[in-house]
């Protein structure tokens, strides 16, 4: 319940900040983050996309779909885990995250692993993990998504150790269906930490 309730005044606190963001726009919707709070998995995306934005849901659009099947692949429910962003407003026209929304964003990506308290971060995408690599003190083992992605990486947080694993974004199938299988065996290793 301790979770719950830090979860909502951390909501409140970020929709408080959010209209002042200059990536705010009118009838768009913030893509705060979703699923179990007690759950060993959060999995972090870069940014919501156009449907995200509408829905104010994480990975409902394209990408989402391909999330959803990886995650059947594996014998996990999207309500099992806990699916967010590094970046709660959706960048106009889908162009990559800027600095300074990191900056500002960051700070809620941080406080939302620290409730939930995972045993591992699974991140999706160069963004989140060149943000999470910074953070968590493994900035001298980032490389390209193309050379880490399905690796494990142990660090140690504020609230015990934790794995962190790299992924491609889904939406690379969008674009590239032939990356699914590599999807696929990336996340068979995610299947053991459920």
């Amino acid at each position: 319940m301790e979770k719950e309730k830090e979860m909502v005044k951390l909501k409140e606190d970020f929709l408080n900040f959010y209209k002042e963001d200059s990536l705010y726009q009118e009838g768009m919707h913030p893509v705060f983050g979703e699923g179990s709070l007690n759950t060993k998995i959060i999995l972090i995306g870069e940014a919501p996309g156009y449907h995200e934005s509408l829905t104010g849901h994480p990975f409902c659009g394209a990408a989402g779909k391909v999330l959803d099947e990886l995650l059947e692949s594996i014998g996990i429910k999207r309500k099992e885990i806990y699916i967010t962003n590094l970046i709660k407003l959706r960048p106009p026209n889908n162009r990559e995250p800027q600095r300074e929304e990191i900056k500002n964003y960051g700070p809620y990506l941080e406080k939302q692993i620290e409730i939930v308290k995972p045993k591992v971060i699974c991140t999706l995408g160069n963004y989140s993990t060149r943000y999470i690599f910074e953070k968590y003190g493994l900035k001298d083992k980032l490389l390209g998504i193309s050379k880490i992605h399905g690796k494990i990486f142990s660090t140690s947080t504020l609230f015990g150790s934790v794995k962190i694993m790299p992924l491609y974004h889904p939406a690379v199938v969008t674009y590239n269906p032939n990356m699914k299988e590599i999807l696929k065996e990336d996340f068979k290793i995610l299947k053991k930490f459920k």
